[in-house]
């Protein structure tokens, strides 16, 4: 089972960028396909970005292509979420995911979760 440690997170303003980082122990990192989430307070859950487990394939929910950025560094067992043009309605707890398969991240679910970080942006 992988353990995920997020960091990275805390108050900008908006119009900042912020680089969220995902640190996994466990076992092969580049067998598992990544994913970042975020909840903003009284929403739900919802899909930020996923990559797969090579890094070669990326997805990022609609409203956020352009301005966020997954990556990962397989040799550091760390996965990134580079968020720019940061506004307030990114204000949130940003959590990292990790699957067997690119389609559980995908469809909202991750066979591990990371404890989650604060992002704040203000306006």
């Amino acid at each position: 089972q992988v353990q995920l440690v997020e960091s990275g997170g805390g108050l900008v303003q908006a119009g900042g960028s912020l680089r969220l980082s995902c640190a996994a122990s466990g076992r092969a990192f580049s067998g598992y396909a990544m994913g970042w989430f975020r909840q903003a307070p009284g929403k739900e859950r919802e899909f930020v970005a996923a990559i797969s487990g090579s890094g070669k394939m990326a997805y990022y929910a609609d409203s956020l292509k352009g301005r966020f950025t997954i990556s990962r560094d397989n040799n550091k067992n760390t996965v990134y979420l580079q968020m720019n043009i940061l506004k307030a309605e990114d204000t949130a707890v940003y959590y990292c995911a990790a699957a067997g398969l690119l389609s559980t991240i995908r469809g909202g679910a991750a066979d591990a979760w990371g404890q989650g970080t604060l992002v704040t942006v203000s306006s």
